[in-house]
């Protein structure tokens, strides 16, 4: 009988017995992220980079102006000018190398370009290259000087030139809007990394003012072309 109560103890001891702990679910051990605080950017670096978006602005603004100009300065007038090459390259030994690299213009007469060659045996080359062009004249070529005799401008063909005038305009100023484009982009973006309201709108408030200046200029220079391409 004892032992019978004996073997029933330790049967229920085994059912009551406690097994080990459950893991706890792997979501519970993970350790939280710590959320990345973002640092103010320091306000030196943006005011530097603020100054060198409106520096490079202003350069690329003027080289469009220019560009503009020296492209006005080809078209031909009616009178000789030493510009009116200022576009011909010339394959030189492979090469594609602006004429004045090459050669001395000048415009002894108002009607007669001379081409003088630094490299004579290249005055094939420089002849080639001025036929191949837009330029609108037949080189004489007498073995030392290339010279080009100007003709006299028609009525019809001097209102295409203005035409041309014209357009060159346009492109300039569609350059120069792109640049102001690109400048407020920039500007904006500053702003969102810590420039002031006040600060990023005067300075977008100066790059209109720098491009209603360089479409001023451009406008400018246009129209004294213009004059001078219609005036006989």
């Amino acid at each position: 009988m004892q032992r019978l109560l004996l073997l029933a103890l330790a049967a229920l001891g085994s059912t009551l017995r406690v097994g080990p702990l459950a893991a706890p679910p792997r979501a519970l051990l993970r350790t939280p992220r710590a959320t990345p605080v973002r640092m103010a950017e320091d306000p030196e670096e943006l005011e530097m980079e603020l100054l060198e978006v409106m520096e490079s602005m202003e350069d690329r603004m003027k080289k469009s102006v220019a560009s503009v100009t020296e492209q006005l300065a080809t078209l031909r007038v009616g009178r000789a000018t030493p510009d009116m090459l200022a576009r011909v390259e010339v394959d030189y030994y492979g090469a594609m190398t602006p004429l004045n690299q090459l050669a001395s213009v000048s415009a002894p007469t108002p009607q007669q370009l001379v081409v003088d060659v630094y490299d004579k045996d290249g005055l094939g080359d420089v002849e080639r290259a001025i036929i191949e062009s837009d330029v609108g004249m037949t080189p004489q070529n007498d073995g030392k000087l290339i010279r080009l005799n100007v003709p006299m401008l028609t009525e019809e063909r001097r209102k295409e030139l203005a035409k041309t005038a014209s357009a060159l305009g346009e492109e300039g100023k569609v350059a120069i809007r792109n640049v102001r484009r690109d400048a407020i982009d920039k500007i904006k973006k500053l702003e969102k990394r810590g420039v002031s309201e006040d600060t990023s709108a005067d300075n977008q408030d100066e790059v209109q003012k720098a491009l209603k200046k360089a479409e001023g200029e451009v406008e400018a220079a246009v129209a004294a072309r213009e004059k001078e391409i219609t005036t006989i």
